[in-house]
């Protein structure tokens, strides 16, 4: 009897396993119902580790790998939540410069399963190391142009000679050359200034991507007057006075100096400060002018250019305010209507020209209102003023509103005049 379970047992063995596997597959269904396997990429940053400090990476690389995972929806919102979960990095340890392949490597949270990776893109990148160098050049200074006519330039003090050039090796190795341009075209004083040092190739082209140490030089160049020459203030020498009720509002020349020259070294010493012009009469005058005028120059000295010079005087009229009272002039009314206006005048104050104020008339400022579609009734008008002289301009009208009535012709009624007695 006691072999009956067993004998049993093993007559039934596969329907007890059918059923087993039965009963497993309703627990896989049932589980994956609820919390169903999904695939679902991610965004991880690229890490660059192992960097030596002698060495750069040539070009881009790129910052980040797409990582798609297959595992339950349960497990990948988990790896959403966390964020940083994952890790990606190429490693650049121990690397001599050139060009190779490296693989992404990549780190998923140890402590998340089931999961299963299913594509790194990229899995792999191209890298480009090159040598960080760097080379002391001599800096070639070099001095362009000429100084102003009658001055001399001195040889020009550098505050440095050399510079270190740093960077990739292949661009390093290019620079031939770091310049520093210095333009002295036209100068006429010293000159103290820094200059941006250039790094060129053996074809004079700028070389980029190298950094100079330093990078900037001040420069010192004297310049100076040649023996018997002086550079002289143009002095204008003027008769007469502007019309009355005008003023002068300036004087001006063209070019401002001049250069003379002596071959007598000592005569030019002995001039003042200044050299002057010919007479200019501004006798009443009353509008701008712009003349050439030759300059007076002593025996023996002689000016280097244009023996003449531009000069430019500007004239203006003298201007002052008057006030004056102008009575309302009533336009645009209809001819069934009548208007009257209070106050009848008022006082407007002008300013402009003294000469043109003296001449004015009364047609030349009226004061207008304009009642062009306006019904009978009681308005608060502002006036226009209009003035003629086109150089007259209004400064204040007091009142600057009037009172303006309109009532209709046929209501006036006349005031009867008084019977006479007998």
């Amino acid at each position: 009897m006691a072999s009956t379970p067993i004998r049993w047992a093993g007559r039934n063995l596969s329907t007890l396993l059918l059923a087993f596997i039965l009963a497993l597959v309703v627990w896989v269904s049932a589980v994956t119902a609820a919390d169903p396997n999904q695939e679902r990429t991610y965004q991880v940053q690229i890490e660059i580790m192992g960097q030596d400090t002698g060495i750069e990476v040539i070009g881009e690389l790129p910052n980040q790998t797409l990582m798609t995972l297959y595992a339950p929806r349960s497990v990948l919102d988990q790896l959403t939540r966390e964020g940083g979960a994952f890790r990606a990095w190429i490693d650049l340890s121990g690397l001599e410069p050139g060009a190779r392949i490296l693989p992404v490597q990549y780190q998923m949270p140890p402590d998340v399963s089931p999961v299963r990776l299913v594509e790194v893109n990229p899995e792999s990148v191209e890298v480009t190391l090159e040598m960080l160098i760097s080379k002391t050049v001599q800096i070639q200074t070099n001095v362009q142009g000429e100084p102003a006519l009658g001055y001399r330039a001195d040889n020009p003090e550098w505050s440095d000679h050399e510079v270190i050039v740093s960077g990739r090796a292949s661009l390093v190795d290019q620079v031939d050359t770091v310049d520093a341009d210095l333009d002295i075209s036209g100068a006429n004083n010293n000159i103290e200034m820094t200059l941006t040092l250039v790094p060129r190739d053996v074809d004079a082209k700028r070389v980029s991507g190298v950094t100079l140490v330093p990078d900037k030089i001040t420069v010192t160049q004297a310049v100076t007057l040649r023996g018997g020459y002086r550079n002289m203030v143009v002095k204008v020498m003027t008769i007469g006075q502007v019309a009355d009720g005008y003023r002068q509002t300036n004087i001006s020349v063209s070019p401002p100096n001049v250069m003379v020259f002596s071959a007598d070294p000592a005569l030019i010493d002995r001039l003042p400060g200044y050299i002057e012009t010919e007479l200019l009469d501004l006798t009443d005058i009353v509008d701008d002018i712009e003349t050439l005028l030759a300059i007076n120059l002593p025996e023996g000295v002689s000016i280097i250019g244009d023996p003449n010079v531009l000069v430019q005087v500007g004239v203006a009229t003298i201007e002052g305010s008057i006030t004056i009272s102008r009575n309302v002039e009533i336009i645009g009314i209809l001819p069934e209507l009548e208007a009257h206006a209070s106050p009848e005048s008022v006082e407007v104050i002008i300013y402009g020209p003294i000469p043109t104020l003296e001449i004015l008339t009364d047609l030349d400022v009226r004061v207008v209102i304009n009642l062009t579609g306006l019904a009978p009734g009681v308005y608060q008008l502002a006036p226009d003023v209009v003035i003629l002289p086109g150089r007259i301009r209004l400064q204040v009208i007091s009142p600057e509103t009037v009172e303006v009535t309109i009532i209709e012709a046929d209501t006036l009624t006349p005031t009867p005049s008084p019977t006479p007695e007998e």
